[in-house]
């Protein structure tokens, strides 16, 4: 009858109806595993994985720990150590580094999620001298103890190639025009507000990214 809950051998043909599914389910996840992980993961050790990616425009084939970082890759695994470790939470950008075109938080970005990915490290921002936004920190004195630049560069290169893209922040007063997006300090500040300085350089690190921007004509 209507609202009375099914007999106890309904219920059980339910059950069983149930785990059979279940169980199916799981027997078909195991088996494609079994067919796709021996091929992409052949001669690397048990629980690690095999990542491909390209690094400052060189080629890596790496057998990493699930677990590991993009940040922890760079300086544990490949010794480029001008990527810093600061808070480790995603918070300062003191990791800053830029994945096919993006900034991303390195110690927040798990290294086997960049199978077939372009990665940009400082170390990589240019190979016949500094780059001009490097240049410009210089020239502008923008910063103190120097803990942080690598991430505040970064960030601003990224900064810049958004902007040149049109993309726009959350202080853009009109989204509709390029024209009418100019890069003003304000900008500057909410572009790069994930980059924490603890000495306080931000009024040169804006000076800089200016800088840069006059000089492309942006």
């Amino acid at each position: 009858m209507p609202g009375l809950p099914d007999p106890p051998s309904e219920a059980r043909r339910r059950f069983l109806l149930g785990t059979t599914a279940i169980g199916a389910g799981i027997a078909a996840v195991d088996a494609l595993g079994a067919v796709a992980a021996p091929e992409s993961n052949a001669g690397v050790p048990a629980g690690a994985y095999r990542v491909r990616f390209t690094l400052n425009g060189e080629p890596r084939d790496l057998a990493l720990d699930p677990r590991t970082t993009l940040l922890d890759v760079l300086r544990e695994n490949l010794h480029l150590t001008g990527t810093k470790k600061g808070c480790d939470r995603g918070q300062c950008g003191a990791c800053t580094v830029i994945v096919n075109g993006r900034r991303v938080n390195s110690c927040l970005t798990l290294a086997v999620t960049l199978q077939g990915a372009d990665v940009t490290s400082v170390e990589g921002l240019s190979t016949a001298g500094p780059h001009p936004v490097q240049v410009a920190f210089l020239q502008n004195d923008a910063f103190q103890c120097g803990y942080c630049t690598p991430g505040q560069v970064m960030s601003a290169v990224a900064l810049l190639d958004e902007y040149k893209r049109g993309v726009p922040s959350h202080a853009t007063r009109d989204v509709g025009s390029r024209a009418a997006m100019p890069l003003t300090d304000d900008e500057i500040r909410e572009r790069m507000s994930g980059n924490i300085c603890r000495c306080g350089a931000y009024v040169n690190i804006v000076k800089a990214v200016r800088d840069v921007a006059g000089r492309k004509g942006a």
